[in-house]
């Protein structure tokens, strides 16, 4: 079989091909298949010294992983997925976008009219969470199992883990991807995930490091704007809250880069202001932004507010900072009143501030009247409005991982 075949890991993020060839992905192989075993070893071992020797011109250079794919050709059904790993927002184009969008409906179809699918039968994964977690390990949890897959967890990776005793990450990932065909992992520290896809040798998911990104809430995020909105260019999105530590929010931005005639505004105490990089990334791809500390006038003219929370975690010893910046914006009912009927509230969840979170711990004899009168970036009367679209953002993220697994495992 010829080297050209193989769709390889340089820098375990560029694939390459000569011109003309085909570029078949790992998850091609049927895994009962001998020869499937026996891939990753063969790739290891051959393929690095057999395209060396290969001459490829740039515009056959295919972006893959934590890189953004410069390709502009339609994806088209048939193609081979483009991508090996998810760990940035920078990484996907519209091509991508729409494709991953697309399977993600399928997958809707899928979770809605039977009560399950074997689509990823005999697969393995492992969810590697350092940090606390609730709605995205639990829906990558159940996407796999709904597709027919099987799950390693470790929840608390950070205290239980080899990590504990010093492991390094790298050797970390090296033990599990023994174990299974696909990690997903969340760690406290920014880049993180890239350095675990440069280490492992079968698909590495980023579930959020640090206040680095979190690329799969922003793939849901947008996919509900698109279902709520109906359109994706030409909208106005606030973005609100701790936007500086916030990772949703850097790789929602990024996303929303890709598509056209996009506004941005950008509301937050001062402490927490969105970071120059991200700026400087929307203005050299075309996109508009404005900084504003009044939330009802934001909300007034944008089709989504899309709200997130102050994280204590994010600043240390700097407690000061921390109460400087905390409730200073709430989406309640005088903010729903000045919003457009079309527009929506998100929100990455959960709504609660840090110090109402601990001080719920162990709460009984919570009543809904309790619930009103705590510290909450989104107040409960708003729930009921048709506009309140968080807990149909959280069920999306059901789908977009499910439509993750299955393309990174099995391809398009």
């Amino acid at each position: 079989m010829s080297s050209a075949m193989f769709s390889m890991r340089a820098s375990h993020g560029t694939a390459l091909a000569p011109e003309g060839s085909t570029i078949l992905c790992d998850s091609m192989y049927n895994k009962s298949d001998f020869f499937h075993k026996h891939l990753l070893s063969f790739k290891r071992n051959h393929v690095l010294s057999n395209l060396a020797h290969l001459s490829v011109s740039q515009r056959d250079r295919i972006q893959c992983s934590s890189l953004e794919v410069e390709s502009k050709r339609t994806f088209l059904k048939g193609d081979k997925f483009q991508l090996q790993d998810v760990i940035e927002g920078q990484q996907f184009d519209r091509d991508i976008l729409s494709a991953i969008f697309e399977v993600a409906r399928e997958m809707e179809t899928i979770e809605k009219k039977s009560r399950g699918s074997q689509l990823l039968n005999g697969y393995l994964m492992a969810t590697l969470f350092y940090e606390p977690s609730t709605r995205t390990r639990l829906s990558f949890e159940s996407a796999m199992k709904r597709l027919g897959g099987e799950v390693l967890t470790t929840e608390n990776a950070r205290e239980f883990s080899s990590a504990a005793k010093g492991e390094t990450l790298e050797d970390t990932i090296r033990t599990v991807e023994g174990y299974t065909d696909i990690i997903v992992m969340r760690h406290f520290e920014s880049g993180a995930a890239r350095r675990a896809a440069m280490t492992a040798n079968i698909p590495v998911i980023n579930a959020g490091d640090g206040p680095g990104e979190h690329p799969t809430q922003a793939l849901l995020d947008v996919y509900t704007i698109q279902r709520e909105i109906g359109k994706l260019d030409g909208i106005k999105v606030g973005l609100v809250g701790d936007l500086a530590n916030g990772r949703t929010v850097r790789s929602l931005a990024y996303l929303l880069a890709k598509y056209n005639d996009v506004k941005v505004y950008f509301v937050s105490p001062e402490v927490v202001k969105m970071k120059e990089d991200i700026k400087e990334y929307l203005t050299s791809k075309g996109v508009q932004w404005e900084e504003s500390s009044d939330l009802k006038e934001v909300a007034s003219k944008c089709d989504v507010v899309y709200q997130t929370r102050i994280q204590r975690e994010r600043f240390g010893e700097r407690s000061d900072l921390y109460e400087e910046a905390r409730g200073k914006y709430i989406v309640d009912r005088e903010v729903l009143d000045v919003m457009q009927k079309h527009a929506v509230v998100m929100h990455p969840l959960p709504r609660l501030d840090e110090d109402t979170l601990e001080c719920i711990k162990g709460l009984t004899g919570r009543t809904p009247w309790l619930e009103s009168v705590l510290k909450s970036l989104i107040t409960v009367d708003v729930d009921a409005d048709p506009r309140a679209a968080y807990f149909r953002q959280a069920k999306n993220g059901l789908y977009i991982r499910m439509a993750l697994l299955k393309l990174l495992l099995l391809g398009w």
